[in-house]
Order: C-alpha cells, then sequence, then structure tokens
C-alpha cells in the first residue's frame, strides 16, 4: 500500500512576547488554550496561520522594519516574506490584547485611558472576529504603522509529515509596550501569566504548565539574558541563513516512542 501524501503545511507565524523585570531578567507571555481544537490545553505563545489580509501591501508598517524583498530573503522565500511579521502582529494584537504599533508622533500606542481601551477592545473583536480589512481600517482610523521593526526572527519549525494538520511556523521576539495591558482573549485562550523562560521551564517539568517542544524549545533561548535590549540584540545578530528549520518526528524506542528534532539546512 502506498504511503500517503504529506498534507501540504500552513503558513503561520508565533511571537514571544517579552518584557522585562525589576532587577534584571526577562519574563514572557504564555497563554493557555482552551480544551478543543489540535492543541487544547497547551500553554503557547501569541501566534496563528498567515492569512491572506496579512500580505496587504496598503498596510502602513515602520520605515525602519524589513520590506517585503528584505523580510523575505530573511526566511529564504521568493515573496511575501512580511506577512508573516503582520500576522505576528495581529496575532499578538488578537490573542494577547497587545498591539505593536507606533502613532503619527512615532511613539507606541498605549492603552492608559479608559476611552481608549475600550476603542481598540472593538478594533481587536473585530480583527479577531475574522473581519475582511478590519486591521487596515483601525491602522488608518487612528494613524498607526505597524512596529515592524520591533520582531527579530528566532526560528522555524514545520510540523511532522504523518500529522493531518501541518504548520509551516516562524518564530519571532518582541518586547511587549510599556503601557499596555497583555489579556487572554477568554475564547481560544482561557489563561495567561507573564513567567521567566527559567521558570516557565521548571513549572513544565513539574508537569504544572502542558508545553510541546516548540514551546519549551523557544524557550530555552530566551533564557541568560539580563534583559530584553540584550535579549534583542542577540537575536539580531544571528544570521537567519543559519537558523536551521527543525522538523519534529516521533520514532519508536524499545518498548515506547520518543520525540527526535531533525534539523534541516537553514531557511
Amino acid at each position: 500500500m502506498p504511503e500517503p501524501t504529506p498534507v501540504t503545511p500552513v503558513p503561520a507565524a508565533t511571537v514571544m512576547l517579552v518584557r522585562d523585570v525589576p532587577g534584571g531578567g526577562v519574563e514572557v507571555f504564555l497563554m493557555k488554550r482552551g480544551q478543543r481544537g489540535a492543541f487544547g490545553g497547551l500553554h503557547v505563545f501569541p501566534g496563528g496561520k498567515v492569512d491572506p489580509d496579512d500580505g496587504d501591501a496598503g498596510l502602513a508598517v515602520s520605515p525602519d522594519g524589513p520590506d517585503d524583498a528584505r523580510a523575505s530573503a530573511i526566511l529564504g522565500v521568493p515573496e511575501g516574506g512580511l506577512a508573516y511579521w503582520i500576522a505576528c502582529i495581529r496575532e499578538c494584537f488578537e490573542e494577547a490584547g497587545v498591539l505593536l504599533a507606533r502613532g503619527e508622533d512615532d511613539r507606541f500606542l498605549e492603552l492608559r485611558d479608559p476611552a481608549r481601551r475600550r476603542l481598540f477592545a472593538g478594533w481587536r473583536d473585530r480583527v479577531h472576529g475574522g473581519e475582511s480589512g478590519a486591521l487596515h481600517a483601525m491602522c488608518v482610523d487612528d494613524g498607526l504603522r505597524l512596529a515592524t521593526d520591533q520582531l527579530a526572527y528566532a526560528a522555524h519549525w514545520i510540523t511532522p509529515e504523518d500529522q493531518p494538520r501541518r504548520f509551516d511556523t516562524r518564530f519571532f521576539v518582541a518586547r511587549a509596550p510599556a503601557h499596555q495591558e497583555a489579556l487572554h482573549d477568554g475564547q481560544e485562550t482561557v489563561e495567561s501569566q507573564w513567567l521567566r523562560p527559567e521558570e516557565a521551564l521548571e513549572a513544565h517539568e513539574r508537569g504544572e504548565l502542558n508545553l510541546i517542544s516548540p514551546t519549551f524549545t523557544n524557550l530555552r533561548g530566551l533564557c541568560g539574558h539580563a534583559d530584553t535590549e540584550s535579549l534583542l540584540a542577540a537575536y539580531r545578530a544571528v544570521d537567519p541563513a543559519t537558523i536551521p528549520t527543525i522538523l519534529p518526528r516521533v520514532r519508536k524506542r524499545g518498548e515506547g516512542y520518543e520525540e527526535v528534532l531533525e534539523e534541516v539546512a537553514g531557511r
């Protein structure tokens, strides 16, 4: 019987949102997904599939961030690379309520005023609900530019070939804006917390956090940094061509099974 043809992976993007901790070190934002779906009950970073609107050429983005040609070169794709940066920002807004964007004064969006919070809560619902063009409309109405320059490319994972749903996921890291509050959406995600990456890994070892290999492996990369500035500098110093593509697979070992993380050439 011939082997079934593997499902084509869906492009996806995930962002590790980090912030400084008083006294030194960093924390990362983790959310727990609801019990439904393929990733039910897992603790994850904000992220999801790249949507068609993420490639909207009319979206206003930071001039200090990559254009599509540069973003595509970083990821090693022919075109459309910038859509992964946009997807990270959109998913972070949808799932965590944090919008990486600057206003016309070039300052990061602040959501301290109750009226502003209500306004952007409405926009969050519209974007999260999949309304076509909502992200673009929000940026135009409020004079916002998406802060693509704040994202540093970190990792590339592809779901195993034997899975019925597969994702070709690019991981990024970004510093959380100072005057916004990260919070799970109460629908796809039901809990959230800020943790030092070291604490998250320890909680996973104790069985208190349900992490899969892409999450705990990327958490390890966040450990040991004095602050978010040094963490981001470390990721930006890496040649993207050297970032491997990681292909998890399960193999039999003795009476049981083990996961193997196969690394192939970068891009």
